[in-house]
């Protein structure tokens, strides 16, 4: 016998499952069930497509049996199986990026949610919700030696030789005072019948029926075992959209994702003609855990004629959608299609093209109850945006799906929104981008557009600096940056024209005391209230997308900003009174640094910054 300890992570995992979860128990035969199925699907593809695996013979089921008595429950398979490597890494090592985030969220503010069981891939340890020992006797197809695996729970887990008649696995769970509920037939089959109906494989569940033969005197109780298909085992995806009920494809979801929760909505497709396949697509009500996480888990299950092919391929589905959950079902395809062929399959691409395209329809049609579309755009919005970069196939579509915060309207708006409320003699889309939507609003930029009643979009998602200025157009509109030099040049009027003119004197002044500090200094139309601001020129990236390259880790390309200053403000007006010297020297890098403090940006040196408010405090007093 080989003893093992469990990985750190599994260790606080179960601690925290045992202890944490307890809202519903009995998602426990949901998960076991579940990866009963999934070992089901990956002989079955191996027995049609891997040489060494066609003598295999498959036979798919999963039985449940239970003893009262004895209070043990036992979920067995045919599938493909473990040997004792495998049993170590599946059992006793979570490889999972998402172990972390699981032990976070358990131990943080957030709800006893029975969800993240299933949304963190740590399906096997709920049984421990339930049972203070489980006995997992597992034997992999195609090999002779069967292993048994055996763990309470709490410091690690034995293995040893064992034996099973024929390839696949068997959890015995040895049921706690939490679990004795569970070894009845009835609570069995309302469980299954409500997870797991649509479990691809038919699902037997084995139990004793006792009768009465003959009668009075004569009567004698007689106890059989028996056996019963407790689910449909029917490929839900294929069955008419018009024999399922919202609640079917509800139960079908949590099957497939191990989301407890409900998905937001959903589309199902059947195609024919010149390809037939068949898609199911479901949109969460959360976003997944890891859906800003390179290493994020793929949604989408590919099937060949309901053969499941593959769970794990990125390819379906283009990543901006890959919080997508679903499956897609080809007859075209080959059933040996290889992870190579797929990333090249024309049939495949045309699918996923199509798929893309309904999916974004959906969206569309979600997105006209403005209420509902404000839930799904709070956990999906960001995606969409990566969308805008990534595909521009689509663009024109996304840019409708795309929302923004306004100087003008509550919530959320959209660019259509937008372009209806513009002003008459208006062509361009206008924008701020930042950090902060508290400072955004209250930033000098937007002066001049609230004087002349100009609505400005807020962006204050990190995403949009790199996203918006790649779309440059929407419709017929040029999209703006006002953070930029040239953003009020097709707003100025004569007047602002002639007041730059009378300042250039007062410009050069000031730019040679800030010398390399700034690329220029201009006089600003766009101010109405405050002496100066900082911007960008036009081909330079933004202070903001500057700091974002620099904690990237890239280098970001120097450059340097424009202090624009307001030719009408009474701070501007004196100083063009003062005659150069410290005072004058003073005032310019003032004015500069609450530039740089109002746009959230560092001071190269506070210290001096400090230092000269308090000589123009003192002098001022």
């Amino acid at each position: 016998m080989a003893q093992h300890q469990f990985q750190t992570e599994v260790n606080q995992i179960l601690h925290l499952i045992i202890h944490s979860l307890y809202s519903h128990k009995e998602i426990f035969l949901r998960e076991l069930v579940s990866n009963s199925s999934d070992a089901l699907d990956k002989l079955k593809h191996l027995t049609l497509t891997e040489d060494a695996y066609k003598t295999v013979t498959f036979a798919p089921r999963i039985d449940i049996s239970f003893d009262e008595k004895a209070k043990k429950l036992t979920i067995a398979d045919t599938g493909i199986g473990m040997n004792e490597a495998d049993l170590v890494e599946n059992l006793g090592t979570i490889a999972n990026s998402g172990t972390k985030k699981f032990v976070e969220q358990l131990t943080g503010d957030a709800k006893k949610d029975s969800n993240l069981i299933g949304q963190f891939g740590v399906g096997f340890y709920s049984c421990y919700m339930v049972a203070d020992t489980v006995e997992v006797v597992s034997k992999k197809a195609g090999e002779s030696e069967a292993f048994l695996w055996t763990s309470d729970g709490k410091s690690g887990f034995d293995i040893e030789k064992s034996e099973r008649e024929s390839h696949g696995t068997s959890i015995t769970l040895h049921l706690n005072d939490e679990g004795v509920e569970y070894v009845s037939r009835w609570e069995i089959q309302n469980i299954i019948k409500k997870y797991s109906n649509h479990i691809p494989f038919p699902i037997y569940l084995h139990y004793e029926d006792t009768r009465t033969e003959g009668e009075g005197d004569d009567a004698k109780e007689i106890t059989e075992m028996k056996e019963e298909q407790i689910n449909s085992a029917s490929a839900f995806w294929k069955r008419p959209k018009n024999d399922l009920s919202d609640e079917d494809y509800k139960e079908f979801y949590k099957d497939l994702s191990h989301d407890y929760e409900d998905p937001m909505f959903w589309s199902h497709t059947h195609a024919e003609g010149m390809l037939d396949y068949t898609t199911l697509f479901y949109i969460p009500s959360k976003a997944p855990f890891d859906l800003y996480r390179a290493d994020y888990t793929a949604g989408v299950k590919l099937y060949v004629k309901r053969v499941f092919i593959t769970d794990d391929e990125k390819e379906l589905m283009p990543t901006y959608l890959r919080f997508v959950r679903g499956i897609i079902d080809s007859e075209d395809l080959p059933l040996n299609v290889s992870r190579e062929i797929l990333q090249q399959n024309k049939v495949l691409n045309k699918i996923r093209t199509n798929s893309v395209k309904k999916i974004l329809s959906e969206f569309s049609d979600y997105a006209k109850d403005a209420e509902k579309y404000a839930i799904f755009y709070e956990q999906f919005g960001r995606p969409l945006k990566e969308g805008l970069y990534q595909d521009y196939e689509n663009r024109e579509t996304l840019m409708e799906l795309v929302r923004f915060k306004s100087t003008k309207a509550e919530g959320l708006t959209s660019l259509a929104d937008y372009v209806a409320r513009m002003q008459p003699d208006q062509n361009t889309v206008y924008y701020i981008t930042g950090e902060n939507e508290a400072s955004l609003r209250l930033s000098p930029l937007l002066e001049m557009y609230k004087k002349k009643d100009i609505e400005v979009l807020i962006l204050d998602d990190e995403i949009d600096e790199i996203v918006i200025p790649s779309v440059n157009k929407y419709k017929d509109y040029e999209l703006k940056s006002v953070n930029r030099s040239d953003a009020a040049d097709d707003l100025k009027t004569d007047d602002d024209k002639k007041a730059e003119e009378a300042l250039k004197p007062l410009l050069e002044r000031v730019k040679s005391v800030l010398g390399e500090k700034v690329k220029d200094v201009k006089a600003s139309s766009r101010l109405s209230d405050s002496p100066s601001c900082i911007v960008a020129d036009s081909s330079d990236p933004t202070f903001q997308m500057q700091a974002m390259l620099k904690a990237m880790g890239q280098d970001a390309p120097a450059s340097k900003p424009i202090l624009e200053i307001n030719p009408e403000h009474a701070i501007i007006k004196k100083m063009n009174e003062l005659p150069d010297g410290d005072l004058f020297n003073d005032a310019s890098l003032m004015v500069y640094e609450q530039a740089l403090i109002v746009e959230g940006l560092k001071l190269d040196n506070p210290a001096d910054f400090v230092k000269r408010m308090n000589e123009l405090m003192n002098k001022a007093l």
